[in-house]
């Protein structure tokens, strides 16, 4: 028997195998009584060496905390160590690890602050965000030497989020016996390294981050661990004033210039135009599809700012007919907001990043990314946030602006990642021009600069149009109009359904939205149809048809569509689908129904 430790009674691993891996619900698939596979491997990774340093990168949803608190009970146990400091980003997730580790027999106190000199005999640990350790590295460093200390960097990207913090970080848990690294997203877009992570060179002498046990997305997918996720693009007209008083219009997802897009993406998001609303609305849609096979899914509407948030929560208020939980960062009571949503049955949620990292509500199922953050990391943290899994053919269903950058993120979702050093201070300015924290600073430094004026606009108009799907790497659908038939179809597949049978799904609402298409051609008169069709909309459904019927032939012969498209030119001749005229599309489109033929 097991000596016990001074403060506390000792827990073994039987106290851990009792926590879902998916705490605080249950876990898939009658899992809840032991580890899952990962789990037991990375434990048993750590348990080959027992490194003082460790980093486990697993995708938003596996069980890092499931992983880490067992392993906080094993070392308890073999009294390895006297004492446990986990470091999390926000106040909210230092009392979900308090409330993890209680139901493992661990005593965390989340309450504890640096005023307090101390923490309480009564308690195996502290649990304290990077903040509060910055404030008084110092006192974390005396607690740290008070004991043989296992130090959890949950998040541990924050290590790098500021060079004060990396340095009190390691100032205070330098001494640390064991020290356990935990990251859903081991990759940055600057290049600030992170605390206690060990980086090497590549073969392009590029220092990269390296992590002892990773455990990706596309692998958690595969395990049932995590949902597959159906991206929802919505484009649409965009229209704004400059401050010089020019009008200026584009359209999402149409390829215009890093600073146009910027303006019409920012413009989509103005809850005084009719993009918000059109969204909102098909996303309602969306999670009462859900709902019929999973009655308690929630929505999560992620935007940029209070203002907006209370705006978008108005709209949702009109649509739904109820009040959603409105989150706010600076709010005491986001916490406990959060709390009641996870466990209620509610439809919407509207927050401001307070739930982009770490945060667990498992019954999110529907989200709107109503954020002009953009940088990858964020995005990782934001989709996390909807792929925990409870049960089998769960989907999760994301609204998205079709611009570049985000349909970029969406389709490499399940590529693993890691934080790369030594790259060229400009590499990556793309990836973070629309994040709101960048954009702020670039404005407070160019305020003086005339061609500032330029980025000043106020939003005019916006009308929103469906866009396409993405899903397990490919596109589905050409562009709709909101409520038609089209739309329908997409965001009314069945909310329970296994990843294969969604894919087949789509691919069966495509065929069937592009014969809707041909059959407008061959009738296009759904006014009179003596009366001529305007130029303009014969091209715009000639190219909407062609590039339907060149997703297809992609889909079924695995080409690039580029590659179809300069085949079909070489063949027919003309110029590029933008300056072709009707005859020239026709020519393609039969060329494509007849199969490609030189």
């Amino acid at each position: 028997m097991s000596t016990p430790l001074p403060f506390g009674p000792v827990v073994g691993r039987s106290a851990a195998e009792h926590l879902s891996p998916s705490f605080p619900e249950r876990a898939a698939r009658g899992t809840a009584d032991k580890l899952r596979a990962w789990q037991a491997e990375a434990l048993d990774a750590y348990f080959v060496k027992e490194p003082r340093d460790f980093l486990v990168a697993a995708t938003p949803g596996a069980g890092k905390t499931t992983f880490a608190l067992r392993l906080v009970t094993e070392l308890l146990a073999q009294r390895k160590i006297d004492r446990v400091t986990v470091v999390a980003p926000t106040e909210h997730l230092k009392r979900q690890w308090a409330d993890a580790a209680h139901r493992v027999g661990v005593r965390l106190d989340p309450g504890f602050k640096n005023a307090h000199g101390w923490a309480g005999k009564h308690y195996h640990g502290v649990a304290v965000t990077y903040a509060q350790v910055a404030m008084r590295p110092a006192l974390h460093r005396s607690l740290t030497e008070g004991g043989r200390s296992l130090v959890i960097l949950d998040e541990v990207h924050h290590g790098g989020d500021a060079l004060s913090w990396g340095d009190a970080i390691r100032e205070a848990f330098e001494p640390a016996t064991r020290r356990l690294n935990l990251t859903g997203t081991p990759f940055r877009s600057d290049t600030s390294p992170i605390p206690f992570v060990t980086y090497y060179p590549d073969e392009h002498g590029i220092r990269t981050s390296h992590a002892d046990y990773a455990y990706g997305y596309g692998r958690a997918l595969a395990d049932g661990v995590v949902r597959p996720v159906i991206f929802m693009a919505y484009a649409g007209k965009m229209r704004w004033r400059t401050r010089t008083g020019d009008e200026m219009e584009a359209r999402l997802g149409e390829g215009d210039t890093k600073d146009v897009t910027a303006q019409a993406w920012r413009t989509a998001l103005d809850p005084e135009g009719e993009w918000v609303p059109a969204v909102l609305k098909a996303a309602n849609r969306r999670l009462t599809e859900v709902r019929h096979g999973v009655p308690d899914a929630g929505g999560l509407v992620i935007a940029t700012d209070h203002y907006a948030a209370r705006s978008y929560a108005s709209i949702l208020e009109t649509i739904t007919g109820q009040a959603p939980t409105v989150v706010l960062s600076d709010e005491k009571a986001a916490s406990d907001k959060i709390g009641e949503f996870a466990a209620g049955d509610s439809r919407w949620m509207v927050a401001v990043r307070m739930v982009s990292e770490g945060v667990d509500i498992p019954r999110l199922g529907v989200g709107v990314y109503a954020t002009s953050a953009s940088t990858p990391l964020f995005f990782a943290q934001a989709i996390g946030r909807f792929v925990r899994t409870r049960r089998r053919g769960e989907t999760a269903s994301i609204f998205l602006p079709s611009v570049p950058s985000l349909m970029a993120l969406a389709a490499q979702l399940e590529l693993e990642r890691d934080h790369a050093l030594d790259r060229d201070p400009g590499e990556g300015l793309e990836e973070i021009l629309l994040d709101d924290d960048a954009a702020d600073d670039a404005n407070r430094v160019e305020s003086a600069s005339g061609d500032a004026l330029l980025f000043d606009f106020k939003p005019l108009e916006s009308e929103a149009a469906f866009d396409r799907v993405l899903f397990d790497g490919g596109e589905f659908g050409v562009g709709a109009a909101v409520d038609s038939l089209e739309e329908l179809d997409f965001i009314g597949i069945p909310g329970l359904l296994e990843p294969d049978q969604v894919k087949e799904l789509l691919r069966h609402r495509q065929a069937r939205q592009a014969r809707r298409i041909t059959d407008r051609q061959r009738q296009p008169g759904e006014s009179d149809p003596a009366e001529p069709v305007p130029l303009y909309r014969n091209l715009k459904e000639q190219r909407a048809l062609l590039n339907s019927l060149v997703g297809m032939r992609a889909k079924a012969t695995g080409e690039p569509h580029g590659i179809i498209h300069a085949e079909l030119r070489r063949i027919a001749g003309g110029p590029s689908v933008a300056q072709a005229s009707v005859s020239q599309l026709q020519a393609r489109i039969d060329l494509l129904r007849r199969g490609l033929r030189s």
